[in-house]
């Protein structure tokens, strides 16, 4: 049957795409390169790591037979969002490559918008923007936000209607939720929804919550909340970490940002007071997997989280020979 491949099915390797100089990690680079070390090491004990990279200096320390390296050259390190989306079809997994124009044209794309085609074997490519980050699923329906996926820098003029048709018939999913409300401060995405809420199985949903209503989140994760209430899956919330600040600016530290690999989870956490309830919560809805806690404080400086820096593949003879 044609689908959308949910992130739990059997995955081949995942993607990263290690920061340089030339990146926004700049400000954090050593950092950054031991968060996304610890993340390699922990996927290589269950799958694949295919590690992109421009410097051969960030990258030189890494020792493992699960690694695999392609070289090319990079705007930034969100593989989430500029990787290729995995569909079944006619029984065979196929990737698609749609356009990135970094978030609404709010940062420079021009080398992530091309990676896809560099180094893997492309089934079909879009004009369409759409970032991996902006959608989640169980394989049949597709859930996302209003807010990011209907933004003007992105498929304007195109009206909702028409690219809900667009999902369906391009990603093979029957149903399209539509979350209209929620938000994380911080957040350069327009609210993509692998910080606010994600399938962990074909029937079940997890989500952001907030109980302190002075917190600015509040109101909008309670609506958003209602809306998930109101489909027919089950819901969970996990509630969002204690604000967390860098710069005078607060950032969008968030639970959902998980990924979903071989025989475990990877876990952002924020040595946090609330960490070891997400770990213990975690341990209930993944009974069957590991959980992997990965400090998170680094990437969140940048906006994003353990999801947003991976992509989840599931055969490796997409990897185009050097």
């Amino acid at each position: 049957m044609n689908h959308l491949i949910p992130e739990w099915e059997k995955q081949s390797f995942v993607q990263l795409v290690f920061p340089h100089k030339n990146t926004d990690w700049i400000c954090c680079l050593k950092e950054a390169i031991n968060t996304f070390t610890e993340i390699a090491y922990a996927i290589a004990q269950y799958e694949k790591v295919l590690i992109c990279y421009e410097d051969e200096n960030t990258i030189s320390h890494l020792k493992h037979k699960n690694f695999v390296f392609r070289k090319v050259k990079n705007n930034d390190t969100w593989a989430r969002d500029f990787g290729a989306i995995s569909i079944k079809k006619d029984n065979k997994i196929k990737l698609l490559d749609f356009k990135f124009n970094g978030w609404g044209l709010k940062f420079p794309s021009n080398h992530d918008n091309t990676i896809s085609r560099k180094i893997f074997n492309i089934h079909k490519s879009y004009n369409f923007v759409l970032e991996g980050g902006s959608i989640d699923t169980n394989g049949k329906t597709l859930l996302t936000t209003s807010q990011c996926l209907l933004e003007e820098n992105r498929n304007y003029p195109m009206t909702r209607k028409e690219i809900e048709k667009f999902l369906k018939q391009e990603l093979f999913v029957d149903d399209v939720i539509w979350l209209n409300h929620g938000f994380l401060e911080g957040d350069d995405t327009d609210s993509h929804i692998d910080t606010l809420a994600r399938f962990v199985n074909k029937e079940t949903i997890v989500y952001c919550s907030c109980e302190d209503k002075n917190d600015i989140h509040y109101k909008e994760l309670k609506k958003m909340e209602e809306e998930l209430k109101n489909t027919n899956f089950n819901t969970i919330p996990i509630p969002l970490p204690s604000p967390k600040h860098w710069n005078n600016h607060r950032l969008p530290a968030t639970y959902a940002n998980f990924l979903i690999i071989n025989h475990a989870i990877l876990l952002p956490v924020y040595e946090d007071e609330k960490d070891k309830y997400i770990y213990d919560l975690f341990c209930e809805i993944f009974p069957n997997r590991e959980i992997i806690p990965i400090n998170a404080n680094t990437l969140i400086k940048q906006h994003g989280s353990i999801h947003c820096i991976t992509k989840e593949y599931f055969n490796e003879d997409f990897i185009s020979t050097e």
